[in-house]
């Protein structure tokens, strides 16, 4: 497996480059943006199809333009994909799914294992209490954090949702003023940002007189990494289509 790596500068891309060494996994080539000062020497920053080679597993954590890029080099290149970049809007999307007609793509909102087993608990909890149980996500991250609410708390809100037999029209992305009693079929949504938390999740389901509340928290981004690592893995044997993080967790006999 041949790695190239997008965004090698940036958070993600340092902590994909310390778990592939960890794991003796060498990348190819490191891609990064133009025109920034801090980029070490080495690393690719002109057009990544001109770096990317056949047979490639590109790894991206970076925005929407990097996504849109990504997807159309590995497609263009014959080289599969893992996306990790959240943010991206239905435009963003739509070149990742069309990548993936000719190449493997992998695209995730979150790579870490506890979280795939988080999302596997609540399907099963939702499903076994009463639709009159009220749900709020709570996201909290890093002041640097561009987009909210995150990707995978829009994950988790979408797969309650479903679970619920509603669509996005029901989040309520926080709430302020004179309000009045919460709705039925809402789900709460609220984004946290400041100092240096890497990621952590907490959906609490609430009923008449008792709670559950499921938490899910990454103190290492390289819980992120050691999975976009066996995400590229995955990819780099499947054939092309359109891939996500449950197809790597999911082993014999799991949900």
């Amino acid at each position: 497996m041949r790695l190239a790596l997008m965004g090698s500068g940036g958070r993600m891309g340092v902590a994909v480059e310390a778990a592939a060494v960890a794991l003796g996994v060498p990348i190819a080539v490191r891609i990064d943006r133009p025109g920034d000062p801090a980029t070490p020497a080495g690393v690719w920053t002109g057009e990544p199809a001109e770096a990317i080679e056949p047979g490639m597993v590109v790894i991206e954590f970076t925005g929407a333009e990097g996504a849109r890029q990504a997807a159309a080099a590995c497609a263009a290149r014959g080289a599969a994909l893992v996306s990790g970049a959240t943010g991206l809007a239905a435009a963003d999307e739509a070149a990742l799914r069309a990548a993936a007609e000719r190449v493997a793509v992998l695209r995730a909102s979150n790579f870490s294992l506890g979280l795939a087993a988080l999302r596997v608990a609540l399907r099963a909890a939702v499903a076994r209490l009463p639709a009159s149980w009220d749900i709020e996500v709570v996201e909290r991250h890093h002041r640097q954090k561009r987009d909210s609410p995150s990707g995978t708390a829009l994950t988790l809100a979408d797969d309650l949702l479903a679970a619920r037999g509603l669509t996005r029209a029901a989040l309520r992305h926080g709430r302020e003023g004179v309000i009045g009693a919460r709705p039925a079929g809402e789900v709460g949504m609220h984004a946290v940002r400041g100092g240096t938390w890497v990621g952590d999740h907490e959906v609490l389901l609430a009923g008449e007189g008792e709670c559950i509340e499921l938490r899910h928290v990454v103190q290492d981004r390289a819980a992120f990494a050691h999975g976009a690592i066996a995400a590229a893995r995955f990819v780099s044997t499947a054939a092309a289509g359109w891939y996500t993080i449950d197809d790597v967790f999911r082993g014999p006999g799991r949900p």
